[in-house]
């Protein structure tokens, strides 16, 4: 975590906090000097959290607590803990990975830094501070004032084509020309933006980085260029704006995992207004101190946002009619949600419970469950992809972290030619083969291609490759191409994870960011959609460590 986090807590309030066991266990740690645990402390927010949690009680990761206890569902007790696990054990599982979706970090980490790092998780977790609404407060800025924006676009680019790139360990965006593939400007946001997303106009682009940095971008400028931001958290992932008719970006609203709550703001300003806590009950009745917003997304049929907390597995509708008078419906689904994405139709979210093994479908036309699919291990769609099966119609694919293959859901419809397919909705309706270690799987309605990434799998030339199906023959890829090879650079020993498919707004290419190491040459590789051929691989000096790309209007409309 920053320099802010407090010190470590006393033996005493820590047999208060954790129980008698994590506190005689907290004195068999690994000793370490103060400078130690800060550097630990930024390797673990930069490279563990997201997984493990800020407190390290896992979610998509494992628990990572020194000493841990828990009943299973026949009320027998098992325990654990990186203790027991102790030092060359946890060196071998953090620098080689493991089959469950964990990469090898030793091509990331130095021997000493994962010796430092097994040291550290053997010590009690620090306890964060906490963020206010006023710590929000003095942090908001806003650089360019609505009343000195322009009125109209002073820019000659194709806006719908712009694409919002993630330069991960710069804490920057590209914003980058899809039809001539220049930079046009590259802009200081927080650390490891998760996510940008487009206002209902299309003009303002709001990012997130993952230390809750927070930075609207106007797209309308001559130079685009970030004209307000704001930290929300100390670590977060998630953000959106109003959209139902009446209250386009009227509002924003970005999401914590520490500490675990959510901030509305004014759309153009990001004046934070609200803090709401996510802190609560898990839907097994468990109190849980960490429930982090895992991802938030506009509903299009109400005034409502789809809050979605990993560790409680609760699914918010949030009605943002009346801030003041916050109204929240709660929808009980399984634990440790995480991304999601709409259906066809956009009247069902449908977000992984990845840990739990499940799909979640909310109705936000009915505020109900309308599913919980079982699936494979870890799905991890990112938005997921929807297109209309040859034998089974409307489908929402998702890939997994931890097993073989890419799941396709049978989706509702409204459409009378789809009532004869009813019988498979919220159904698995096939496993296409794939490999594990996928994030994202990602297609067009204007084409004939499902494509996705292996960028967590352990294996070099899989990391570095995608596969891509022709969708009316998913019995094996048609191709599987290795972006690395094909993006031109010098081999490497450190692995060029190819992640992140996303298309031109036209749906005529497909973009792959090429994801190196932070002294690496990284690169975009841009594909033919129906050629499969490299039309234009991006290595600008600038591209460092490229991971999300946003096209503005695929991402404005949710089309994937």
């Amino acid at each position: 975590m920053k320099k802010t986090v407090v010190g470590m807590l006393t033996m005493t309030a820590m047999a208060f906090a954790m129980g008698s066991a994590f506190a005689q266990d907290a004195a068999k740690a690994p000793e370490m000097t103060a400078a130690e645990k800060e550097q630990s402390k930024k390797i673990y927010f930069e490279r563990c959290a997201g997984c493990h949690g800020v407190l390290r009680k896992g979610a998509t990761g494992k628990n990572l607590e020194p000493h841990w206890s828990k009943k299973d569902k026949d009320g027998n007790m098992s325990e654990g803990g990186t203790l027991k696990l102790g030092q060359q054990r946890l060196e071998k599982i953090i620098g080689y990975g493991t089959d469950g979706g964990m990469v090898n970090f030793d091509d990331i980490l130095t021997k000493e830094e994962i010796s430092l790092m097994s040291k550290y998780i053997q010590n009690t977790p620090d306890v964060p501070p906490e963020f206010s609404l006023k710590d929000q407060l003095d942090s908001w800025k806003v650089i360019v004032a609505v009343k000195d924006r322009p009125t109209k676009q002073m820019n000659k680019l194709n806006l719908n084509n712009v694409f919002s790139v993630t330069l991960r360990d710069t804490g920057e965006v590209a914003l980058i020309d899809g039809d001539t593939k220049d930079i046009v400007n590259v802009v200081k946001t927080g650390y490891a933006v998760h996510i940008s997303r487009i206002s209902a106009s299309g003009r303002y682009v709001y990012v997130i980085g993952r230390d809750g940095r927070v930075s609207l971008i106007d797209l309308w400028l001559e130079k685009p260029a970030v004209v307000a931001e704001v930290k929300i958290a100390f670590d977060a992932r998630s953000i959106d704006t109003s959209k139902f008719k009446g209250f386009e970006d009227k509002y924003a609203i970005a999401g914590g995992y520490w500490p675990p709550q959510y901030t509305i703001m004014d759309g153009d300003t990001l004046k934070p207004l609200k803090v709401v806590s996510t802190r609560g009950m898990t839907v097994d009745g468990e109190y849980h101190p960490e429930p982090r917003v895992a991802s938030i997304v506009s509903s299009f049929i109400k005034p409502e946002w789809v809050v979605n907390i990993k560790e409680t597995g609760q699914i918010l509708l949030v009605d943002y009619t009346d801030i003041e008078n916050l109204k929240t419906t709660t929808i009980g689904s399984a634990k440790f949600l995480h991304d999601g994405g709409w259906d066809a139709s956009k009247r069902y979210f449908l977000v992984a419970a990845n840990a739990s093994n499940k799909i979640a479908a909310v109705d936000t036309k009915t505020g109900k469950l309308a599913a919980l699919v079982d699936v494979a291990k870890i799905p991890h769609p990112g938005r997921g992809a929807n297109f209309t099966h040859p034998k089974f119609g409307p489908v929402w694919a998702t890939g997994h972290l931890g097993a073989d293959v890419v799941t396709l859901i049978s989706t509702p419809s409204d459409d009378k030619k789809n009532a004869k397919f009813k019988e498979h909705n919220w159904k698995v309706v096939q496993e296409i083969k794939h490999v594990p270690g996928n994030l994202f799987v990602k297609t067009h309605p204007k084409s004939k291609n499902l494509w996705a990434d292996s960028a967590q799998n352990s294996d070099k030339d899989l990391a570095e490759s995608v596969s891509v199906w022709d969708m009316s023959d998913l019995s094996k890829p048609k191709a599987v191409l290795n972006v690395a090879k094909d993006s031109g650079l010098p081999p490497t020993k450190a692995v060029k994870r190819a992640v992140h498919p996303e298309y031109s707004a036209d749906g005529k290419e497909v973009w792959i960011s090429l994801w190196g190491g932070k002294t690496d040459q990284s690169a975009i590789v841009v594909y033919d959609d129906a050629t499969l051929k490299v039309k234009k691989v991006i290595t600008d000096p600038k591209m460092i460590t490229p991971t999300g790309k946003f096209n503005v209007y695929n991402t404005q409309h949710d089309i994937y």
